[in-house]
């Protein structure tokens, strides 16, 4: 089977290559453009590397940074501290879990797994999707790299046959498997959900946190003054996303560093000013010690003590936004080292004055006199900062499960020219503010939020645990021992940590588990939703014997103008396009099937933009076109008057392409069938024997006067998803959700910006 198809390449030999592809090529070349830019940012200039690591401390960081604020006060929960020994061992754990989770686990196991520059529980999912080749949504080929662009989809035995076979054999079960993929599927939906639910969870307990402070100095005030407070930062907090990360990490990166120096000038002052010997805690026979001395005690401030490694998972989401790195060099030259010296610098006061105090506002009690109130403001600055790394985090997250059709179609606004990853969803944005509102007004208090913030934490921490040891497993192919080993530890340390914060469920941890599952709920039925009526679409293609036996006026008087048919269909004539024909008189004399593409690049250059391939014979004057976008481009169709010179001039020069290479009057022309199941040649035959046939002359002045006349109008068409009347419940559940969510997202003429004087659209009811 042959297809024409007008690509990149000039010269002749480049273009017949392209001839001899497959039908559906198109959809390949329509992912490929010269010089796609990776989002590794390779080549990178150390000074850019410098900027984005300082931007990245005021956007990555706050989250992770202000714990101090509140970890060994949710620790010690009970209030009074009886053993200073107990300090120590709470300090020993600290400081080891801090060591295993953000530094050993994420900044140098878990970053390297990255998908193209992106992070984040669905970058771990792509990578794993493209190299088994499950594709977990059709959305995947038009919105994400494809596979050559980053990792081989095929895997490759190396010097260690047994790694292969074993890579291979997961990898078979993986793609031969529904049960699994589906496992998969879920386990990634729920990690994203937590995030999700940290991200509400984590601008609430940061903020009251920094504005209790003005209760510990002036006890007279009252604790709804600092709930009022609070609500009002969270509102300029949510109300300032719209400038983008890059702003916002700008102005908040100077706030967040002067937090780290502050915080590590105070730990070292109280470290020497009340005890010294504060580096016993290096000693990890003091956790086993605490354990024993404690028992229950000790496993439920496990609950506390988890918190001191929130907003870790923002590393790793937020990688899109940043580089591998300047992540990096952030983490590793100042917020490790500015945490740990505060961490021992508070536990130095608590064994100083565990007698006369207990350890709520421990941080706000550690801090000397002469300088609360100056450090009051930039503990309260930088709890406002600290809401930006799960906001940013959670849009990121949200874009992946869009590109991966697992989200409703939201606005996504790029508000950066230079890096990808930064954006801005309005509706996410607004969502988010409202329940972290919701919480401040609902618990009050910090220590309940505390309760309720490990369960998201923890369990988004396992979930990457298993996700990174099947990568090790499959696509790593790393020694069977180290990919045991890896699970084993970190899979052990996370699951002790999650049995101890699942014991406050009934205090507090079932509000991320109500949030993780509302948003649940919502991506499986989209993507449940969206599956289904894939499926149907591509079960019921049109086949092209059909629309050739409708001859080339397809049945109905085919007026002047071009009508753009719009599809998610790689190949293949939507069934949409048969309702159009059966319920329209007449329609336009040229018919082009457009499908949008996605690509991870900031911009695609108009000469790039376009893709054109025929379907049919020559005088049915029918095509197929790709549309690439970058990420920073307008797409705008019913707007822009360009695109549509652009398509024209697409079209003609693919129709002198076409002439050029095959020859006008001898060569051999195969037209291409494209039907659900692949494409098939119909006939082959010479051009010049046909007395239907068109000329390239023609053809481009027919072209050319269609758009003259009448100019481009869009078909859309509008179909509803509805289940048959044996459906079961989860099914009717999982539908009826989905075609609520589809009626009030962003629609395709909304996304598009069509003016409705240029629209036409044809409901369609699917039953499935």
């Amino acid at each position: 089977m042959e297809s024409d198809i007008e690509g990149l390449p000039s010269s002749p030999s480049s273009l017949v290559s392209h001839k001899m592809k497959q039908a559906d090529s198109l959809d390949v070349e329509a992912m490929c453009i010269p010089g796609i830019a990776q989002h590794e940012h390779k080549g990178m200039s150390n000074k850019l590397i410098l900027q984005l690591a300082f931007q990245s401390i005021g956007v990555v960081y706050g989250d992770l940074g202000t714990s101090p604020l509140y970890v060994f006060s949710s620790t010690f929960y009970h209030g009074s501290i009886s053993n200073t020994d107990d300090v120590l061992g709470a300090l020993s754990l600290i400081i080891y879990t801090m060591i295993l989770i953000p530094l050993v686990k994420y900044i140098f196991i878990v970053l390297q797994a990255n998908d193209n520059g992106e992070g984040g529980t669905f970058a771990l999912y792509s990578l794993i999707c493209r190299h088994a080749r499950v594709s977990p949504s059709h959305r995947q080929q038009h919105e994400w790299p494809a596979a050559h662009d980053s990792a081989p989809t095929t895997l490759t035995i190396g010097s260690d046959t047994r790694r292969g076979i074993r890579a291979a054999y997961i990898k078979e079960q993986i793609e031969n498997s529904s049960f699994w993929q589906n496992v998969l599927l879920l386990t990634v939906l729920i990690g994203t959900c937590l995030v999700i639910g940290d991200g509400c969870l984590t601008p609430a307990i940061s903020v009251l946190s920094a504005i209790e402070g003005i209760i510990v100095e002036a006890a007279r005030i009252p604790q709804y003054v600092a709930i009022l407070l609070t609500v009002v930062v969270l509102m300029a907090i949510f109300s300032v996303q719209k400038f983008g990360t890059g702003k916002v990490g700008f102005m908040f990166a100077p706030v967040v560093s002067i937090w780290f120096l502050s915080i590590a000038a105070i730990g070292i002052y109280n470290i020497f000013k009340y005890n010294a010997t504060i580096f016993r805690a290096l000693n990890p026979l003091y956790i086993v010690a605490y354990f024993q001395r404690n028992k229950k005690d000790a496993w439920i401030s496990l609950g506390g003590i988890v918190l001191c490694i929130t907003g870790t998972e923002a590393m790793f989401a937020d990688l899109g936004h940043f580089t591998m790195k300047s992540i990096q060099i952030a983490f590793t030259a100042l917020v490790f080292p500015s945490l740990l010296a505060a961490y021992m610098g508070q536990a130095a006061f608590l064994m100083k004055n565990h007698t006369d105090l207990d350890a709520q506002y421990t941080f706000y009690r550690s801090i000397p006199r002469a300088v609360y109130w100056p450090m009051f403001v930039v503990a309260t600055a930088a709890a406002v900062v600290a809401s930006q790394a799960m906001i940013s985090a959670t849009f990121s997250m949200i874009r992946s499960a869009m590109a991966l059709g697992c989200f409703p179609r939201v606005t996504v606004i790029h508000t950066s020219r230079k890096y990808h990853g930064q954006i801005y969803i309005p509706e996410i944005n607004w969502l988010l503010m409202v329940l972290s509102i919701c919480i401040v007004a609902g618990f009050r208090s910090t220590n309940d939020i505390g309760n309720a913030y490990g369960i998201a934490v923890v369990g988004v921490f396992f979930i990457s645990t298993c996700l990174l040891t099947l990568i090790m497993v499959m696509i790593w192919q790393k020694h069977i021992l180290i990919c045991l080993g890896f699970f084993v530890i970190w899979g052990t340390v996370e699951g002790v940590y999650f049995s101890s914060v699942l014991s406050k469920v009934d205090q507090g941890g079932w509000v991320p588990l109500a949030i993780a599952s509302s948003f649940l709920l919502v991506m499986y039925a989209w993507h449940y939703g969206t599956e289904l009526k894939y499926l149907f679409e591509v079960q019921h293609t049109i086949p092209m014997d059909w629309i050739l036996g409708l001859g080339s006026s397809l049945g109905m008087a085919r007026v002047p103008g071009i009508g753009l048919v719009y599809t998610q269909l790689p190949q293949g004539v939507p069934a949409i396009f048969a309702h159009f024909i059966t319920n329209l008189p007449a329609i336009h004399s040229i018919l082009v099937f457009v499908c949008v593409r996605n690509l991870p690049v900031s911009s695609v250059a108009p000469e790039d933009r376009i893709l054109i391939q025929r379907v049919g014979p020559r005088q049915y004057r029918m095509y197929r076109c790709a549309v690439r976008y970058g990420y920073i481009d307008n797409v705008g169709h019913g707007c822009d008057e360009n695109f549509g010179d652009l398509l024209v001039e697409s079209l003609a020069r693919f129709i002198r392409t076409e002439a050029g290479v095959s020859g006008t009057c001898s060569s051999n022309v195969r037209e291409v069938d494209e039907m659900g199941d692949g494409a098939r040649g119909i006939s082959s035959r010479t051009l010049g024997d046909d007395e239907d046939s068109l000329n390239a002359e023609q053809e481009l002045a027919y072209l050319y006067e269609a758009r003259a006349a009448a100019g481009i109008v869009y078909l859309l068409g509008y179909s509803e998803v509805h289940c048959k009347q044996d459906t079961s419940f989860l099914k009717k559940l999982l539908i009826d959700v989905y075609s609520y969510l589809r009626r009030n997202c962003r629609t395709s003429e909304l996304y598009l910006r069509i003016p409705h004087s240029r629209l036409l659209k044809v409901g369609m009811t699917y039953y499935v």
